[in-house]
């Protein structure tokens, strides 16, 4: 009897070392990082240690996001530009991957061994014309050699302090404005824990080592935005890619100044913008007008600066962009106009409820109609337009306001903001109506999401 008990622990404790051998192992590059749950559209993501730590646990948990935004983002080029992804990645390879600091290179071959581990095949340079996506069509503009304006109207924005809020204290906003295709994706908070730099809350896409979009906080005291200038020309092939300089001046810089020296630094002109940034250590908030021949900073401890896509310098304006500064009808003048108004409505009172009223705002300040949602209101919807947003979007274009995030000075010193995934106002875009109604969109249609419209959920990097 003892023989056969002993027999049988034996063989007990065999099946157990056979079935433990064959228990997944966890890989030591994931010591750190932590994949959330879906929290009201969002998912959040923790990723933290060295840049091929990061890379590999970007791609380990967001494997299926990653793939799914590839597709995305195939489909979007081949529409809009009618290049195939070959011509991509060989400009990639010749034109973006050699000025991509070594650091983030490192990033992204972590990302695409991370994805290996899942299943999911992408390399180096699918990832990067992944990042690259938004100023790749600033490159084929200049390619083509044909003056043709390669940037869309994207995006709201504002950033006040001192005597225009309502604590005297620092209060930043911002919206997306993207295709509902790719803008129904845009739903990952990263908290990004570098081994060299600073901390970094934001949104972003799938597979950007950048947000993208730009909204994020970093624990060196700066809460960083933007908005596209529109219908902006320029690209400059021996610079450094925008996403790469994005991403660093997010982890590294801890002044408006640093900021506006790394951004400009191998400026290459792609996705030109007018950067929003708070100094949270010094309560001053800048404007960094970044086109590629003029480059403005203002700065201010008592003011607001606003961004829908307008230029701002009339030099930039005149020799860098094809913008129709004096018709107030289109998109960038009209939120322009509603953004004045809604400062100096606010003036003293400004603050994160006052912001996210701003976010959802359906005022359209050249018709003076209220409750008009279109391409001419703070919270965009551009299928709603008649007009569309040319020569970005025709009518009824499938796009607009796709997220929102928000935060004052007290929170992003915590390191938390406030986002709200869909359109703040709580207007769902539901994809099989949309494709009903417009047939000629049925390009779109095997990957084109519903975009719900989510309540204000708060982030915060928790220690």
């Amino acid at each position: 009897m003892r023989l056969r008990a002993l027999l049988c622990t034996l063989l007990l404790l065999m099946l157990a070392a056979t079935l433990l051998s064959r228990e997944p192992q966890t890989d030591p590059r994931l010591a750190g990082s932590h994949r959330g749950a879906i929290k009201n559209g969002w998912i959040p993501v923790r990723l933290q240690g060295t840049p091929e730590q990061i890379g590999f646990q970007h791609g380990y948990l967001l494997a299926r996001e990653i793939e799914d935004s590839l597709a995305v983002t195939k489909m979007n080029l081949l529409h809009d530009t009618q290049r195939d992804w070959m011509f991509y990645r060989t400009a990639a390879e010749k034109v973006l991957w050699p000025k991509v600091p070594a650091e983030y290179q490192q990033e992204i071959q972590g990302m695409a061994a991370g994805l290996a581990a899942k299943g999911v095949t992408a390399d180096a340079l699918d990832l990067t014309v992944l990042n690259a996506s938004i100023e790749l069509g600033y490159y084929t503009a200049w390619l083509d050699k044909n003056g043709k304006p390669a940037a869309p109207d994207r995006c709201s924005a504002f950033v006040a302090t001192g005597s225009w809020t309502k604590d005297g204290q620092v209060v930043i906003g911002h919206n997306n404005w993207s295709g509902y295709l790719e803008g129904a994706r845009w739903n990952v908070i990263y908290d990004i824990r570098p081994a060299q730099g600073h901390r970094i809350l934001m949104d972003g896409f799938p597979g950007f080592i950048h947000s993208g979009d730009d909204f994020g906080i970093n624990s060196g005291g700066l809460a960083i935005t933007e908005t596209t200038i529109t219908q902006f020309r320029g690209f400059d092939p021996n610079g450094v890619p925008e996403f790469a300089r994005a991403r660093k001046a997010m982890q590294y810089a801890s002044s408006i100044d640093e900021f506006a020296a790394i951004m400009k630094d191998g400026n290459n002109g792609g996705y030109a913008n007018a950067w929003l940034v708070a100094d949270l250590n010094r309560n001053e908030i800048g404007r960094l007008e970044l086109g590629l021949k003029n480059v403005t900073l203002e700065r201010t401890k008592d003011g607001y600066y606003t961004g829908a896509n307008f230029p701002i310098n009339p030099k930039l304006t005149a020799e860098e962009t094809d913008f129709p500064a004096n018709d107030l009808s289109v998109s960038a003048c009209a939120r322009r106009t509603r953004w004045e108004q809604v400062m100096k409505e606010h003036k003293g009172r400004i603050d994160v409820a006052a912001g996210k009223a701003f976010l959802s705002d359906h005022y359209d300040a050249y018709a003076k109609a209220a409750n008009a949602p279109s391409e001419r209101t703070l919270c965009g919807h551009v299928d709603l337009s008649p007009r569309g947003l040319k020569p970005w979007q025709h009518e009824y274009g499938a796009a607009g306001a796709v997220q929102n995030k928000i935060a004052d000075a007290a929170m992003a010193k915590r390191m938390t903001l406030d986002a709200a995934m869909g359109h703040a106002c709580g207007v769902q875009f539901r994809a099989a109506e949309y494709l009903a109604r417009h047939p000629d969109e049925a390009w779109m249609k095997p990957l084109l999401r519903d975009l719900p419209s989510n309540p204000w959920t708060r982030f915060e990097a928790a220690k």
